[in-house]
């Protein structure tokens, strides 16, 4: 049985991260409007939010600066133009990389330079090499660096514990479990938590928790994962993000027992904004089809395009999912 002061506890190690506008992102092509972006900055600094992450680094020589909005790329500039320098706020700003689709070694300058204060790296278990090279670089130029191993359900335990043992040894601050296709449960997370926990002692590091909400268990995954003692916690405003989305923050908000955040903020942005973003076309949250690629495991791709092209025939769906059509 967990301990119940990791459950029920203020701990004053936890750091909730919030990834609306770059797991959100992925569902608009990252068109926020600098209105939308400056209230949800100011609304995470008054929901007392440790981290915003606000994009991707994209590399411009890989993805049309024409198709996807400025937040795809995340600029210092933009940053600064829209939010400022967000000195001495208490909040720190993020912006993920990933591996094979940056071009770290010029987009991301020295931080003293920078708004940005912490650089998530996203890679998959065989890019492992890479992504060291990467948070080697990030910490040269000052930043905090987390990274986040991706499509972990898929992968070998023994591959798992190399990498971890690999990341251990490097230079990065946080290492999350990141459920990418939703299709982990509550025990298995426990499990995980374990495992991940063993490195994370051995190397002096910190667990973060990134939950996908394809069998509506992002909530409830993320909770476990803060009784098995990991500390850095994903959540989206409404649970906005690529497919069925993420864990909500509104919930992870509720649910912690720490006085320095503040749900009513997140409440008002909810109703001043994202319903209104609903209303102007962006699609996102739970339904069958999400569940079906979640059961099995698999990625949300051919879910999503079972959503855009509007279809409801879910029978069919999952025998094509099973490969017996």
């Amino acid at each position: 049985m967990k301990e119940l002061s990791k459950l029920l506890g203020y701990r004053e190690e936890i750091r909730v991260v919030d990834a609306t506008m770059r797991d959100g992102g992925l569902v608009n092509d990252f068109h926020f409007s600098d209105e939308f972006v400056k209230a949800l900055y100011m609304t995470n600094l008054k929901a007392g939010v440790d981290y915003m992450e606000l994009g991707y680094k994209g590399s411009k020589e890989m993805f049309d600066v024409n198709k996807f909005g400025k937040w795809k790329f995340t600029n210092d500039e933009d940053i600064l133009k829209v939010i400022g320098e967000n000195k001495d706020t208490g909040m720190k700003l993020a912006a993920m990389a990933d591996v094979g689709r940056c071009d770290y070694k010029t987009d991301i300058i020295s931080r003293s330079e920078s708004p940005l204060d912490l650089i998530r790296v996203a890679c998959y278990i065989h890019q492992i090499p890479a992504a060291i090279d990467m948070i080697e670089d990030a910490k040269r130029k000052g930043y905090e660096v987390s990274c986040n191993i991706m499509a972990i359900s898929n992968a070998q335990e023994g591959d798992i514990k190399v990498a971890l043992d690999m990341l251990g040894q490097s230079p990065v601050d946080v290492i999350y479990i990141v459920d990418s296709f939703g299709s982990l449960f509550p025990e298995q997370i426990a499990r995980i938590a374990h495992l991940y926990g063993e490195f994370a002692e051995k190397y002096g590091k910190q667990l973060g928790m990134h939950a996908h909400n394809n069998q509506q268990l992002a909530f409830a995954n993320t909770i476990e994962a803060v009784g098995d003692g990991v500390n850095w916690l994903d959540a989206t405003y409404n649970g906005m993000g690529r497919g069925a989305g993420n864990c909500y923050m509104e919930h992870l908000l509720g649910f912690l027992r720490n006085p320095k955040y503040n749900l009513f903020p997140v409440i008002r942005f909810i109703e001043n904004q994202m319903a209104e973003l609903k209303k102007s076309g962006a699609v996102w949250g739970y339904e069958t089809q999400y569940f079906f690629t979640g059961l099995l495991n698999q990625h949300p791709r051919s879910a999503i395009a079972f959503t855009k092209e509007g279809r409801k025939d879910y029978a069919q769906f999952y025998t094509e999912l099973l490969g017996m059509d």
